[in-house]
């Protein structure tokens, strides 16, 4: 499958299709969940969806047009279409999967699920048409999964802030909120890094894992205390703390200069 551009080709026209895709269902649901937080006492989760829902959708749809460009590259044969369809799949990965969240929580349909399963399939695509070598792809998956939770954090985040009495620990998540989003963007990086085989890829994942550290234990602490249960928001940063230590092992570092196949 490597440097197969027409395969690379017929992938980035799925892209495509998915952002349109997510354009049209993210303006089917969006005032939807909204008028449902609302009916269901939740108006802090109602600003929520208001505001994340439509940050995705631009990114989702912006993407879209990312894949355009990664058309023209496999169709001229270009070296880079892949790493770039990489780009535009992880983006839409995000972008597809918190949306199934909020109307799931209320009965409601969640159909950004073929968003996210789409471009779950594109960006595995594009890694095999790249050429990239199996140990990086796992170690990239595990990413993305630090990458998505350590997102939702930040979004979990803004409703905590509104729930909360102001004081202290709302304070708490509304200083670790862009932590976590710009988090999140530090793990995309480190994967688009680390599959392309920078030499800084390693140096950028410490980085990405602190952030998310720094970014969800305050908070996740913050919502045992509060909750008196395991907090969701723990998630991320305990996954992040296992890359943490295999980012740090020798063999780890070995694996990632060897770069691609």
């Amino acid at each position: 499958m490597k440097n197969n551009n027409k395969l690379g080709a017929a992938l980035a026209v799925g892209g495509i299709l998915t952002g349109l895709l997510m354009l049209f269902l993210m303006a089917s649901i969006y005032q939807v969940n909204i008028d449902g937080k609302i009916l269901g006492e939740r108006p802090d989760e109602a600003i929520t969806v208001q505001i994340v829902f439509a940050l995705l959708s631009w990114l989702g749809v912006s993407a879209g047009a990312l894949w355009v460009m990664v058309l023209y590259g496999f169709l001229n044969n270009a070296s880079w279409a892949w790493f770039w369809g990489t780009v535009a799949a992880t983006v839409q990965l995000v972008a597809g999967f918190f949306p199934m969240i909020p109307p799931s929580s209320i009965g409601l349909p969640a159909p950004t699920i073929w968003v996210f399963l789409i471009a779950f399939v594109l960006w595995f695509g594009m890694l095999l048409v790249g050429g990239v070598r199996k140990e990086i792809i796992a170690l990239a998956f595990v990413s993305g999964l630090a990458y998505v939770l350590t997102f939702i954090d930040g979004v979990g985040a803004i409703s905590r802030y509104q729930t909360e009495a102001k004081g202290f620990i709302s304070s708490m998540y509304a200083m670790s909120q862009m932590v976590n989003w710009w988090g999140a963007v530090a793990w995309a990086v480190f994967i688009f890094a680390l599959v392309r085989g920078k030499n800084w890829a390693l140096p950028l994942g410490v980085f990405a894992a602190s952030m998310s550290m720094f970014g969800g234990f305050p908070v996740g602490v913050t919502d045992v205390i509060i909750q008196g249960r395991f907090s969701m928001f723990l998630v991320a940063p305990v996954i992040s703390t296992g890359l943490l230590i295999y980012l740090l092992l020798p063999s780890t570092r070995r694996m990632v200069d060897g770069g691609l196949s």
